[in-house]
């Protein structure tokens, strides 16, 4: 191995994962004073939209005198601002009646269908086609990336209000991306040269056991092309014993360490998305034991209204991951997807938000990028407004593109200030596409 210092007993007893489901919340927000209507409420929304936390989000990282409105609590408990009122009302009255479950998951679905289930192409354009058979649990938005969606991790440890994955999450199968046909997306992969980087993700592989998550890593260390392994989770926030005191932690970080040894850049794509949780001793110790195996943590997360939008909170956020060795990499704009309206921040204030923030940070924490928008063309950046030839316009770019021609090419759309997402905006100076190849929408 490249470092045995991870392998070191971990100093603290070990903690049992459990997990709150919709059925614990009443106990759970007993710590609250909730009115029967609010109580109400919250079960419409869970009808609708995921939920799910574990004992460390409840007992180290929410601050029960701060609630409603502490940032970890307000990420991991439905509010019933998620749901837009007219269905809020409708869902809350079947339940007060106690309508037929079939008449309940109906009008859930009904809902759903409305709130965008996996936008920007996911379930149509990014589905990749192999030997005339569609492989609906990978992704294949640009040329050289590929997602992998492990059957086995699409869940969470929990789950974040905010999620654009939620429909992963809602047990509707039409709605879930997965595979586990793990020789057909190593035969694809082979077929496509072009590839050069692989992102794991869900849900989080994470929550998978390390000999389940070694049948979908150890493949791609055959395959000549693929040069780096990305693994995309939240469990450092959400569950950071994954890499501690689990059972398999140290299996985990040999893993880690194989990828690594192989000459692969191994990038742990970790969601962190407010300071308060890095805070806790054992955040930093599984941090430390990652960064051993070689692997490099790279820190992403959106900005989200009532739960990180101020420049303060992402400062310290960009400084505090810097300190612990990991790198600032994405600031995200919230999806339009499921609660986008009840968490989206307009892109001229969240601009201004990570402006002031990024003016705050050192250098070595300026490698963030935002506000970024994962929308249909690809990741669209936020570079700031201007006064250009007598007309106020948003100055943007694409730092990843479908089309790798578009790729740092600025364009400008007309000042908007309610707009939250790409398909709100409008070419500016009265033009018909925003560029050639980049229509509008």
């Amino acid at each position: 191995m490249s470092s045995a210092l991870h392998l070191a007993p971990h100093a603290g007893p070990s903690t049992r994962f459990r997990s709150f489901t919709p059925r614990d919340l009443d106990g759970l927000l007993q710590r609250m004073s909730l009115t029967p209507a609010d109580r109400l409420a919250v079960r419409a929304v869970t009808t609708v939209l995921p939920f799910r936390t574990n004992t460390y989000v409840v007992d180290q990282l929410i601050d029960w005198t701060a609630v409603p409105d502490d940032p970890i609590f307000r990420l991991t408990f439905p509010q019933s601002g998620m749901l837009p009122a007219p269905d809020l009302r409708r869902m809350a009255d079947l339940l007060a009646r106690d309508a037929p479950k079939g008449e309940v998951q109906r009008t859930a679905h009904e809902i759903r269908m409305r709130l965008n289930p996996h936008p920007s192409g996911q379930l149509d354009a990014n589905v990749p086609v192999h030997e005339g058979r569609r492989l609906t649990g990978l992704q294949h938005k640009y040329p050289e990336t590929v997602l992998i969606f492990p059957r086995q991790g699409q869940t969470c440890h929990a789950y974040c209000t905010y999620c654009f994955r939620w429909p992963q999450f809602v047990g509707e199968s039409d709605l879930r991306i997965a595979t586990d046909d793990i020789a057909t997306t190593s035969s694809y992969l082979r077929a496509h040269p072009e590839v050069s980087s692989t992102l794991i993700t869900g849900g989080d592989p994470l929550v998978m056991s390390t000999d389940v998550l070694r049948r979908y890593v150890e493949p791609l260390l055959e395959i000549d092309t693929v040069r780096s392994v990305r693994i995309g989770s939240k469990a450092l926030a959400f569950w950071p014993y994954r890499f501690t005191t689990d059972r398999d932690a140290d299996d985990l970080l040999r893993l880690f360490d194989k990828v690594v040894a192989s000459g692969r850049h191994l990038a742990l794509m970790a969601h962190f998305t407010h300071p308060q949780e890095l805070r806790p001793p054992v955040v930093r110790e599984a941090m430390r034991r990652v960064r051993c195996t070689g692997a490099v943590i790279r820190c992403q997360g959106p900005l989200v209204a009532g739960i990180n939008d101020s420049a303060e909170a992402w400062a310290e956020l960009w400084e505090e991951t810097t300190t612990l060795g990991a790198v600032p990499y994405y600031q995200f704009v919230e999806r339009d997807t499921g609660p986008q309206g009840y968490f989206g921040v307009p892109l001229v204030r969240g601009h201004q938000i990570f402006r002031d923030a990024y003016a705050r940070v050192s250098g070595l924490a300026r490698t963030v990028r935002g506000p970024v928008m994962s929308a249909m063309p690809g990741k669209v950046c936020v570079d700031g407004v201007a006064d250009i030839a007598g007309e106020r316009v948003f100055v943007l770019h694409l730092i990843q593109a479908r089309d790798p021609d578009l790729v740092d090419r600025p364009f400008f759309a007309a000042y908007d200030e309610g707009a939250t997402w790409f398909t709100d905006l409008k070419p500016a100076f009265g033009a018909s596409r925003f560029l050639p190849g980049l229509e509008v929408g």
